[in-house]
């Protein structure tokens, strides 16, 4: 996870996103294919707490499933404006965004829900991480981003992902050894996708043809 994590914070989006530099044609193409992204998140979150046995879990789930559609509607509504978006732009799905969210659909329909818990924990705990660094060390006081950085180094958001962890760890202690490597790498899978999905962004990945 370290190395990894060491990894995205190297990657010319993120620091570009640091300093402010990073072109806006890149910034636009990632918040497209992060309203997709979270639109879809927020179902497999949604689904995976009708799974949960306890209903505070289950709870919880819904909530975390609410709260990334209402990121989605704040990407519409404040930064798509913000960044020249039309909000009835049609967006076509990506590469690296289709590959995730439908790693992200068939883990949760078809593995245990232990396994769908660890694939949707990187997208808690690797966006707190990078925004809390970035909030940390971003240069200059007119960087365009720094809303985009503040939401994902918040109060709020930390606790949603301490809560994720949670529940993470609990399910992970509870479950077999075969179960724990299963969970492992789909939790290495997803962080691994975390990283290709800002690599796309910056290179603008999109399909052939």
């Amino acid at each position: 996870m370290d190395s990894l994590v060491d990894s995205i914070f190297q990657m010319p989006f993120v620091e570009e996103l640091r300093d402010g530099s990073l072109p806006i044609e890149k910034f636009q193409f990632y918040m497209l294919q992060d309203a997709k992204y979270l639109e879809h998140f927020g179902r497999v979150l949604a689904y995976i707490g009708s799974k949960c046995a306890a209903n505070e879990q289950a709870l919880d789930f819904f909530d975390f499933g609410k709260n990334a559609l209402i990121v989605e509607k704040a990407l519409h509504e404040n930064y798509f404006t913000q960044f020249g978006i039309a909000k009835d732009t049609a967006i076509q799905i990506e590469p690296i965004c289709h590959h995730y969210i439908h790693f992200l659909k068939s883990t949760a329909a078809f593995e245990p829900l232990e396994v769908a818990m660890a694939a949707v924990l990187p997208c808690f705990w690797i966006y707190q991480v990078v925004g809390d660094k970035l909030y940390a060390t971003q240069s200059g006081s007119g960087n365009p981003y720094a809303a985009w950085i503040d939401t994902y180094s918040g109060e709020d958001f930390a606790a949603s992902v301490t809560l994720a962890k949670a529940y993470v760890d609990q399910i992970a202690e509870q479950s077999s050894a075969a179960v724990q490597d299963h969970m492992l790498t789909a939790f290495i899978t997803a962080s691994r996708l975390e990283f290709l999905f800002w690599e796309a962004a910056y290179k603008q990945h999109t399909w052939i043809g």
